[in-house]
């Protein structure tokens, strides 16, 4: 007979599959929202760093360092960017001194799409379960967990 030790292996005290859980449902319920918006939750969060950008006036963000911002490699961000510069929401553009810097700006459409998807970041609290301080409150522990 097992010992009451063992739940220690139980999927349900995993940590682990708490946050895998928890973040497939978050995500299913932002590709939802964002339907409307003809955006996936990874062209969201793309653009979510570039408006960032944008308001702090970083005039030659690159795609190096979008990915670094977004821990995302170049095979999963490069397609991401193809798909933004086909919807006209971002360009690109090669450094003549080093063509392998590469850097990516908002088009004006980007520019106007934020305040389009304004909506979005409530429409998600108002979906949660929790009060508006425990989501900051769960942030902040995910930060420092990270």
């Amino acid at each position: 007979m097992e010992s009451a030790r063992d739940a220690t292996l139980d999927l349900d005290q995993q940590l682990c599959f708490a946050l895998y859980s928890a973040s497939r449902r978050v995500v299913r319920a932002y590709t939802l929202v964002l339907k409307q918006f003809e955006l996936t939750y990874p062209q969201y969060l793309v653009l979510l760093v570039l408006w960032e950008w944008h308001r702090d006036g970083c005039e030659r963000p690159t795609v190096t360092a979008l990915g670094d911002r977004l821990e995302l490699d170049s095979g999963t961000l490069t397609p991401l960017i193809r798909r933004l510069i086909a919807l006209g929401l971002v360009e690109k553009q090669r450094q003549r001194e080093d063509e392998r810097t590469v850097f990516v700006n908002l088009t004006p459409a980007g520019v106007r799409m934020k305040r389009k998807v304004k909506s979005v970041p409530l429409a998600m609290l108002e979906q949660c379960s929790l009060p508006v301080q425990e989501v900051e409150q769960l942030r902040k522990q995910l930060d420092r967990l990270r």
